[in-house]
């Protein structure tokens, strides 16, 4: 028989035991869940609090606004104006090809730009914005801004444009900038402020936009902005507004850098005008130039071909990059020397065949002219080869460097522009380190003859010869050329000079610099240059000079007969007035002959417009400077 009481008290046992592990496993639940809340809510809240900020937040970089760059009068060189740009996030377009086509019939694309496009989005992230168009009128950015809902991951933005409104005037002074490539990025990531360069796409590539990039760049600002789940921003929660880059205050006068740039003609060349009391520099002129504008957003294909393809060079930055032999030149520094170093004194004589002779080899005066008793002076201001032939063996090469090196000549000069080079000032020493044979590091005395003349070895650039002019003029006293005046804090417009102190000052003589400074006197007064500063209202020095660009082995020069990229090239240096110097010149025309002919009337252009002129400091010019000069005539002595 069946006992119900047995299998009721069974049944009742069976259910305890289940209550009992059902009530352990809720427990056992709680627990865990209660200890999951715990950590989520206690131990782990800061991170995931901040991890679901940053989900709800995004941190906008706002770039600040490039410093702009004036003259020393205040005339603009490179600024900034606000345009309208077109940018697309490749990973938010599903084809590139067909939102390019249906945004054609919105905001006009040029195939050069598109063709521009494409390039950028193969070089960047799929995830970075990429510009497609810039400098939208306000009637395409209002077009577009109705039809943007048809184009989603196309924005349109307001951005910073730089803007270069002296055209090729300066430009190799300016340099330009260009967009932010990898090697860019990586070196500033090496330099420690990649950071400071989120949401910028463009840096200095060249010029003084590439040497004070630190300094125009700015501090980058930041937004922090609420979003939604998809991404769309609904307010700001807090903003550090961006630090605008300083302003550069150049030394430039640019009324003085179009005069200099127009006296060449369209010929090749090179100038810079210094001021030797101060060391700024008030003309740098590379001719031919380029437009920086070009560079801004990308130059085309057509356009970089036919600048970097042109026989005339015109990207090469001539008074910092280019090297020249600088001939006669460098006759008043070799003459000085001499003095210094007690191997001859002024007023000595030597006699001048019109040749120089040494070890049956004979080096000759220009047109092989004969001058006769010789003592400095006359050398100078007739500038006598053969005198300063006789002088190289006296002086020697590695006295002759030592001497030289002070004044800047085959040294950095310390300009605040990048890509300065040296040059060759010649030694011994020189010799043995740059060439490998016995034979060919040995070092010859006939050698030091040409290198006495400005020839040979000798491999300077114009600035380090327009230097070496504005230290002689302040009687050895050595200002460092610069280009930047002054910083200015474009919040408070406070300024801070660059350069306010001599580097150094070589010790010389006073005798023996008024009398090579009297004797280019006589250069300009009756002298090779007599003719290009007839009527002068002031009294200038300085020095012609020719020097050759091939060797003719002996036979005799004619410029009609050579080629014209084989001519000599034409060089002048210069200060003025003579008494008090305001203002120093060195120049070359390339290929361009006689420095008397084609050299010294552009410094004569130069003279004429600075010291016409009210001063620096504002006091006005006498008469006697201010009125006007008569024409010169062309010269064909050196």
């Amino acid at each position: 028989m069946f006992d119900f009481k047995k299998t009721g008290q069974l049944q009742k046992q069976r259910f305890r035991l289940r209550a009992w592990v059902a009530g352990v496993v809720v427990l056992a639940g709680f627990g865990l869940l209660t200890g999951r809340l715990w950590q989520l809510q206690v131990d782990r809240h800061e991170g995931l609090a901040a991890r679901a900020d940053r989900n709800r937040i995004a941190v906008v970089p706002v770039p600040p606004r490039r410093g702009e760059i004036v003259d020393r009068n205040g005339e603009v060189l490179a600024r900034n104006y606000r345009s309208y740009t077109l940018e697309v996030v490749p990973a938010h377009v599903e084809d590139i090809d067909a939102m390019l086509d249906a945004l054609r019939q919105v905001v006009y694309v040029s195939p050069a730009e598109q063709r521009r496009f494409k390039r950028r989005v193969a070089e960047s992230s799929r995830y970075a914005s990429v510009l497609l168009r810039n400098n939208l009128n306000d009637t395409e950015a209002a077009w577009f801004a109705a039809h943007a809902f048809r184009f989603p991951g196309v924005e349109l933005k307001a951005r910073w444009v730089r803007e270069y409104p002296q055209g090729t005037s300066a430009a190799h002074v300016l340099g330009y900038i260009g967009r932010i490539s990898e090697a860019d990025l990586q070196a500033l990531d090496e330099e420690g402020v990649l950071g400071n360069y989120r949401g910028t796409d463009v840096i200095g590539k060249k010029g003084l936009e590439k040497t004070w990039e630190q300094v125009l760049h700015g501090r980058t600002g930041l937004e922090e902005v609420e979003v939604t789940a998809t991404g769309r921003p609904v307010r700001t929660l807090r903003r550090i507004d961006p630090v605008p880059g300083a302003n550069l205050v150049l030394s430039l006068d640019m009324g003085l850098q179009r005069v200099a740039e127009q006296a060449f003609e369209g010929r090749r060349g090179a100038l810079v005008a210094i001021e030797p009391a101060t060391g700024d520099v008030l003309a740098f002129v590379s001719v031919p130039s380029f437009d920086p504008n070009l560079f801004v957003d990308g130059i085309d294909v057509e356009s970089w071909r036919q600048l970097n393809e042109s026989p005339d060079h015109p990207l090469i930055n001539r008074p910092l990059y280019g090297t020249y032999p600088i001939g006669s030149t460098y006759k008043p520094f070799v003459a000085l020397a001499a003095l210094e170093l007690g191997k001859r004194t002024a007023t000595e004589r030597v006699y001048d065949p019109g040749y120089f002779e040494f070890a049956g080899q004979r080096f000759r005066n220009a047109g092989s002219v004969s001058y006769g008793m010789t003592d400095m002076h006359k050398a100078l201001v007739v500038s006598s080869d053969t005198y300063f032939y006789s002088l190289g063996p006296e002086i020697g090469v590695n006295a002759l460097h030592d001497f030289m090196k002070p004044f800047g000549f085959g040294q950095l000069t310390g300009i605040d522009l990048e890509g300065e080079r040296t040059g060759v000032l010649p030694s011994t020493e020189w010799k043995r380190k740059t060439y490998k044979t016995r034979e060919q590091q040995r070092w010859y005395t006939g050698e030091t003859i040409s290198v006495a003349v400005g020839q040979g070895y000798n491999a300077f650039t114009l600035l380090q010869l327009a230097q070496a002019t504005a230290v002689l003029a302040n009687d050895g006293v050595y200002m460092k050329p610069h280009l930047v005046r002054a910083v200015e804090d474009p919040r408070t417009g406070e300024r801070t000079l660059t350069v306010s102190e001599p580097s150094y000052t070589i010790p010389l003589r006073p005798e023996n610099v008024r009398a090579v400074k009297a004797a280019l006197v006589d250069v300009v007064r009756k002298g090779t240059a007599r003719q290009a500063f007839e009527g002068a209202a002031y009294q200038a020095a300085g020095k012609t000079g020719t020097a050759q660009v091939f060797s003719l082995r002996g036979a005799k020069y004619r410029a009609s007969e050579v080629d014209e990229r084989l001519r000599d090239h034409a060089l002048f240096m210069a200060f003025a007035p003579a008494q008090s110097p305001q203002i120093a010149v060195a120049l070359i025309v390339e290929n361009g002959g006689w420095g008397s002919t084609a050299a010294a009337p552009i410094a004569r252009k130069v003279f004429d417009y600075w010291l016409s002129r009210a001063d620096p400091v504002g006091r006005p010019v006498p008469a006697t400077v201010a009125r006007a000069a008569p024409a010169f005539a062309e010269s064909r002595t050196q």
